[in-house]
């Protein structure tokens, strides 16, 4: 059967009206889960496998990939709108979407997300469709020289893109890649950096730290620095896009989309290298030096559509090793497996053959949520902006509730609240001194991956860095690298040269 024939079949499994209601009830509690920090999709499917024990296996998974794809959307509004980031792939969202809520444009903000995401992940689905099989026979050929090099560029750009200075971005990089060494080592299972308290044996949640060098030190930021914060700052021009917000936007969710859907498709886990190249691609790609000056200032409305449509790409694409290869990239398509193998299904290369009823009503319901996010999350823009229209006192304090509460109930341990509010006050000091936060949480998040990937690579090697060198895409990698930390310095040593020979 023809690839066409099969998504047809699936969309006829997949609009049935019990699939539908699936589909839009796992859509709207995706968006919910996205906005509340602390829960997260994982846990979502996690509590409801027992609950839809005895539903169809179909209408089962279509629940469970609406809640995966709809969390991703959801995590952007508090982003926007609170400088809450509901998930750790919308920490890059939060730095220009929260920026432009401030400045009166929020609506335009949460238009061109919802949008992007709506672009992203119809593309990202139209790549599942067709080359499922293909991207990932290419993928699984990268081996850990190649992800460990993918994740020295994601340092890299992080380090040279955010912040005034790259010595800056390099250090806030360095306390992430700390912070991510505390715990049990992977190999040898000594526990590394604990000062002896049993808590941090298992490391500390990335969701506690990015609440707590987004959310909390926001509001005390706020309250130590800004005093009496001044109103005008929360109006809002209005909900739409303009055209000249489209015209920035377009571009800017196609370059997501192409930067994203790649991510997805390498079993290597995470939305985190996506999302911050893109932004940097999108700062480094504006020549309008209006629209240049926007970022980091109030707000540019392409370090929204990009990163946002790379997220969504991203998530989308990753469906990809995990049908084809079963293979989890992150905690939610982890979750996902054991849904699968719950009913007795394992994904693999004979999923395709074996389970294609329920594969293609699977990729047909993707495109279905991807409308149904669009129509339930663009008229209501408004109503969320009104959000912005609560007084400062008490929205710093619903802030700080939820955020406690989320932090609280990731494992019910009163350790996790102080260490919350610690690193608060450390984002204080951060945002106090020009320390740009976002690299804290990159660091983190890729520390452990990096060295795992850096020694699985050596061992391949037999101990020599040689094996960097010998493989194609690692050398590609390599090259990058250098090019993204050299040219800025050549091409501005280049420009102050003309500059002095001009003014001479």
């Amino acid at each position: 059967m023809d690839i066409f024939g099969a998504l047809l079949q699936g969309f006829a499994q997949a609009i049935t009206v019990s699939n539908l209601l699936w589909c839009l009830v796992g859509c709207a509690l995706g968006t919910a889960v996205g906005v509340l920090p602390g829960i997260g999709p994982a846990v979502a499917v996690a509590m409801l496998l027992p609950i839809t024990g005895k539903v169809d296996v179909t209408a089962s998974m279509i629940f469970f990939a609406g809640i995966y794809y709809g969390a991703m959307y959801g995590g952007s509004t508090t982003s926007i709108l609170l400088n809450t980031p509901g998930e750790t792939a919308s920490m890059v969202t939060a730095m220009e979407g929260n920026k432009m809520a401030k400045s009166g444009r929020a609506g335009a903000a949460l238009a061109t997300s919802a949008i992007g995401s709506f672009v992203a992940g119809t593309i990202a689905t139209i790549v599942v469709t067709l080359f499922a099989p293909y991207v990932a026979e290419f993928a699984v050929k990268l081996g850990p020289p190649e992800y460990f090099m993918l994740m020295l560029l994601a340092f890299t750009t992080v380090s040279a893109v955010l912040g005034k200075s790259t010595l800056r971005g390099m250090t806030a990089l360095l306390i992430g890649l700390a912070v991510g060494c505390i715990g049990l080592d992977q190999i040898s299972g000594q526990g590394r950096y604990t000062g002896g308290i049993p808590e941090l044996l298992d490391g500390i949640e990335i969701v506690l730290v990015a609440v707590g060098l987004f959310a909390v030190a926001e509001v005390i930021y706020a309250v130590l620095y800004e005093g009496r914060v001044v109103e005008t700052q929360n109006t809002m021009s209005r909900v739409h896009m303009s055209a000249r917000d489209w015209k920035r936007s377009i571009p800017a969710w196609l370059r997501g989309t192409a930067i994203g859907a790649p991510f997805g498709c390498i079993p290597a886990g995470g939305t985190e290298i996506p999302t911050f190249l893109s932004y940097a691609a999108e700062k480094k790609l504006t020549k309008n030096p209006e629209d240049k000056a926007e970022f980091g200032t109030t707000g540019a409305i392409e370090g929204v559509a990009g990163p946002e449509a790379a997220n969504n790409a991203t998530v989308t694409a990753a469906l990809i090793p995990l049908l084809t290869l079963g293979i989890p990239t992150s905690n939610t398509t982890a979750i996902l497996l054991g849904a699968f193998q719950n009913y007795g299904i394992q994904p693999g290369p004979q999923l395709f053959s074996t389970s294609a009823a329920l594969v293609w009503a699977l990729i047909a319901s993707l495109y279905i949520g991807n409308i149904m996010l669009l129509v339930l999350n663009l008229p209501m823009v408004g109503l969320w902006v009104k959000l912005l229209k609560i007084p400062k006192p008490q929205l710093y304090a619903g802030i700080l509730i939820f955020a406690t509460v989320g932090a609280y109930g990731m494992r019910q341990s009163s350790f996790d609240l102080v260490l919350l509010y610690a690193i608060g006050v450390i984002g204080v000091l951060m945002r106090r001194f020009d320390f740009p936060t976002a690299p804290v949480v990159v660091g983190m998040i890729l520390g452990p991956l990096a060295e795992a990937q850096l020694r699985n690579a050596m061992s391949i090697g037999e101990g020599s860095a040689v094996i960097f060198l010998q493989r194609p895409m690692s050398v590609a990698l390599i090259v990058v690298v250098l090019a993204v930390l050299v040219l800025p310095r050549v091409a501005k040593r280049l420009s102050a040269r003309k500059l002095r020979m001009q003014t001479a």
